[in-house]
């Protein structure tokens, strides 16, 4: 079966752990990873071992999606409001995108996974955009999975953003205001080009999006676990397929 990107999907493994699960997978998954801190405080340890067990389930999480044939995944990695944490700690998450990128980007590559990132990425020391130079070079002329990390990342940010790229359009006689539409409107938010979310997860318990793509989650279906994001695995990520291909979405229609 052909995904969106026109890649075939892998075949299953010998245990099942690739098949994907029956009926009509998502184009595109969006995860709020959501819970390192507590993963880590219930084991006595510092947050920081939780963010980095963390950066574990993200490399198994898109073994998953990739072998399931799910074209596209969004992960929440840093939003505009995480600056607020203590400094050691936003730190430690500036410096983690170049470990996780050092250890898996020839993966990445070898499956074809194209990745981008979403958010202000000119706010980020200078480090971290180093990492984000690099790896989007790496990936670029990739086609198959996309990879979006939302790095400084917020959803009202980004729709300011396309607001005022919209009022320079307008103002510059590009745009006329009266022929503005949702899909025009669109165009100047990050994720142009891709597939709204069809499905958003969020792990650890809480049960809200938290600024996180509130345009294009308007439709999307929901799915909240207890499971802390370290602990977030295959089979959970199979859980919430297998759910997802059970609902009927109407998109406020009749079916």
């Amino acid at each position: 079966m052909l995904n969106l990107f026109g890649r075939r999907r892998k075949s299953a493994s010998a245990d099942g752990q690739n098949e994907a699960p029956q009926g009509e997978l998502p184009r595109h998954v969006a995860i709020i990873m959501d819970g390192n801190g507590r993963w880590a405080h219930r084991r006595g340890l510092p947050r920081i071992a939780g963010h980095h067990a963390g950066m574990k389930t993200v490399r198994e999480v898109i073994r998953a999606c990739d072998d399931f044939g799910i074209p596209c995944l969004t992960l929440y990695a840093f939003s505009t409001e995480n600056w607020k944490r203590p400094e050691g700690e936003v730190e430690y998450l500036m410096r983690l995108p170049e470990e996780f990128f050092r250890s898996e980007i020839d993966e990445l590559v070898d499956r074809g996974v194209q990745v981008r990132f979403i958010g202000d990425t000119t706010k980020l020391p200078t480090h971290t955009q180093e990492t984000v130079r690099r790896t989007l070079e790496r990936t670029k002329t990739n086609d198959g999975m996309t990879v979006n990390f939302a790095l400084n990342y917020g959803g009202r940010a980004e729709v300011v953003e396309a607001v005022r790229a919209v009022a320079r359009e307008v103002a510059a006689g590009v745009l006329d205001a009266d022929a503005l539409d949702e899909d025009k409107f669109a165009i100047h938010l990050s994720t142009h080009g891709l597939p709204d979310p069809d499905l958003v997860i969020r792990t650890s318990g809480e049960v809200r999006l938290s600024n996180f793509l509130i345009w294009q989650a308007a439709y999307a279906e929901l799915w909240f676990t207890d499971v802390l994001w370290p602990d977030f695995d295959r089979d959970q990520l199979r859980q919430a397929l297998t759910e997802y291909t059970g609902r009927m979405r109407r998109f406020g229609g009749l079916k």
